[in-house]
């Protein structure tokens, strides 16, 4: 489309030669010349550019063949491809007079990275050093799954120059500027040991038996087929439980009784968390062990007053 549309410029040019006064020749040749120079500058560009995208294409797919971590190169592709056509752009801008000592300063090496400073935002450069960070840095890569906040949960699917992309557990896609992510603290699931501890919790009555409920959540997390045995051989010659369990917290209605319940996954241990809520409330409801709900009790003077009366 770019090589129709500059043959059908210079083709209006050069036929508008035919009709014009001779005296113009001189105008219409230095028109021909500037669409001809800007024309060979552009089909340059967008060939480079194809070409460089095209490679990164070709790298990253064999990273993920042969399953390494493609991050970088992804990074790369667009540093590259909005690399080559800004100095395509600034190559275009020499055709014309007025702006030919600027892009002349641009393209004299510092002053590419002065003319950038000076016509971006300080929020879109905060964005692209962020992501110059995160890749060089690598607190996450492309297939990580993080936490952010309680809401901003999910697979990193991909860093751009602006901002890191995540599909959180709803299939939905989190977009967030990369000055921001980096000024957040994060918690990187696949980040080392993929090994994950889970907390589950849950709020008894007072009067319920104390050692009873321990002994159910403990028997319903190390039954799960996704507990994972973190014990030392020390702990398991000293015959030390795979699940902990104890009582961690007194509240207004309740108790709070917690296992710490380990899996191989951060994706595992919701999953076990959620099986386990729902066995240990149908084994309580069998065994006696009540659930805790908000109660009150309001004490009424003006009818203790009135009985004694």
């Amino acid at each position: 489309m770019t090589l129709n549309l500059l043959w059908l410029v210079l083709g209006v040019i050069a036929l508008s030669a035919v009709f014009v006064d001779r005296d113009k020749d001189k105008l219409l040749v230095g028109y021909f010349k500037t669409a001809s120079y800007i024309g060979i500058v552009t089909v340059v560009t967008i060939i480079t550019a194809t070409l460089c995208n095209l490679w990164f294409k070709h790298r990253i797919d064999q990273k993920i063949t042969d399953d390494f971590d493609p991050t970088t190169y992804k990074f790369l592709r667009y540093v590259s491809v909005f690399v080559i056509c800004f100095i395509g752009l600034l190559f275009g801008l020499m055709a014309f007079p007025s702006l030919k000592s600027v892009a002349q300063t641009a393209l004299g090496g510092a002053g590419v990275l002065a003319l950038i400073a000076g016509v971006a935002s300080q929020e879109a450069l905060s964005n692209l050093v962020g992501g110059l960070f995160i890749v060089l840095f690598k607190p996450f890569k492309i297939g990580d799954v993080i936490k952010i906040t309680d809401t901003m949960v999910g697979t990193v699917t991909d860093i751009t120059l602006r901002h890191t992309v995540i599909r959180n557990f709803e299939n939905k896609m989190i977009v967030i500027p990369n000055a921001v992510i980096n000024k957040e603290k994060l918690i990187n699931y696949d980040l080392g040991e993929l090994k994950c501890c889970e907390h589950v919790e849950l709020g008894i009555t007072y009067d319920s038996n104390i050692e009873l409920a321990k002994k159910i959540l403990q028997e319903e997390c190390e039954n799960h087929p996704l507990i994972y045995d973190n014990r030392s051989e020390l702990e398991k010659m000293d015959g030390l439980p795979i699940v902990k369990t104890a009582l961690t917290k007194f509240n207004d209605s309740s108790i709070t009784i917690r296992a710490w319940a380990w899996s191989s996954s951060f994706g595992h241990s919701f999953a076990l968390k959620c099986d386990v809520y729902e066995s240990a409330k149908k084994r309580f409801d069998e065994e006696g062990v009540g659930l805790a709900f908000p109660t009150r009790t309001i004490y009424m003077a003006n009818a203790n007053n009135s009985e004694n009366k």
